[in-house]
């Protein structure tokens, strides 16, 4: 089954209930992620989450089917959570549903988030045909898509907000929805709001534990870093730390963009170019006209052999290295500032290679 990315913005699809295998994909790897979040809450008894790297699944097909029809550490229920680069989980999947054909058993929910996937790579057109399976490609949002989704958190959290309001949380988290409710909980906390007993929020309220806006923040240290900027980078790793900004925030942010990098690389083909694409096209790979010389400049530079006379890029290799550090920040919430500017500058280093 297919489900559109705009489904899960008022909740998850009706269809959802049937499947036991989910397959988000696109450039939003923000969107998917989330709309992963609420199939988990959605699961009758999600139990332990088992987070799988796509990559070991490419080395061990096998694996996701043993995983899935294992029992937990404590004999209880589990989900899988799979992060995988384009179709590296393809072959585990194919292994997966002909041993459930074949009666091997139940086996445990399985979300799949494909950064630079499509719906339609291998992976979904494996699935998309199937009743036990859900196929989404979640594309990159626009401020008044985020600014509803906020509204809705805030109904959900007991707060009322404004339409301003809404679009400034939007902004500051550079539409990021998983950020977005992030805020929208902090700012729920502070002023004690609830379903029960919901409250009015205004801009000043969130200005008192508001986060740094986009403009402010994350997208010129994302071009620093990916156009190979050292001369910049120094400077905005400063600034990251004078203004408090997130890793995880950031790094999401990096994620977001070399999504999306791989997605215009796999539309524009080897001897693609980027001015030969329509207003239309463009838009629906959030190529916009402020950020269009940034993106076919890190796009010159990642879409490059890896190695002399390969067939790898560059951008292969960099999705998971920066699948690793977000699994390094998440683990090392202490260290992750360090971690990060330590990353950050190998990878500008890698980009100033020319």
């Amino acid at each position: 089954m297919k489900a559109k990315h705009t489904e899960f913005a008022r909740g998850i699809p009706k269809s959802a209930s049937q499947a036991s295998i989910f397959f988000f994909c696109g450039p939003d790897e923000a969107g998917a992620s989330a709309a992963a979040e609420k199939i988990v809450k959605a699961l009758p008894d999600a139990g332990e989450r088992l987070d799988i790297s796509g990559g070991d699944l490419k080395r061990d097909p096998a694996m996701l089917g043993d995983e899935a029809r294992s029992g937990s550490l404590f004999g209880d229920t589990r989900h899988l959570w799979v992060r995988a680069n384009g179709d590296e989980a393809h072959d585990a999947v194919k292994a997966l549903i002909e041993t459930s054909d074949a009666g091997a058993g139940d086996a445990a929910p399985v979300l799949i988030v494909a950064t630079s996937a499509t719906d339609k790579s291998r992976t979904a057109k494996l699935l998309e045909k199937r009743k036990d399976a859900l196929v989404a490609m979640f594309y990159p949002p626009d401020l008044m898509s985020v600014a509803a989704s906020v509204r809705a958190m805030g109904d959900a959290a007991g707060l009322r907000l404004g339409g301003d309001l809404a679009e400034r949380i939007a902004r500051a988290a550079g539409l990021d929805v998983r950020l977005a409710q992030s805020e929208v909980d902090k700012l729920a906390l502070y002023m004690d709001a609830s379903a029960q007993a919901p409250k009015t929020a205004s801009p000043e309220d969130y200005g008192e534990i508001g986060a740094a806006t986009e403009e402010d923040g994350f997208g010129p240290v994302v071009n620093a870093v990916l156009g190979g900027d050292l001369g910049k980078l120094s400077g905005e790793i400063k600034r990251i730390k004078e203004l408090g900004l997130n890793p995880v925030g950031l790094l999401l942010a990096l994620e977001r963009r070399t999504a999306q990098l791989a997605l215009i690389s796999a539309k524009l083909g080897p001897r693609g170019s980027i001015e030969n694409l329509g207003r239309g096209e463009k838009a629906q790979l959030g190529i916009f006209w402020k950020e269009e010389r940034d993106i076919r400049a890190q796009l010159s530079i990642w879409q490059r052999p890896a190695a002399r006379g390969g067939k790898e890029s560059r951008l292969d290799r960099l999705i998971p290295r920066l699948i690793g550090l977000h699994q390094s920040l998440l683990a090392n919430s202490q260290a992750a500032e360090l971690l990060l500017a330590q990353d950050l500058a190998e990878i500008a280093r890698y980009a100033a290679r020319r």
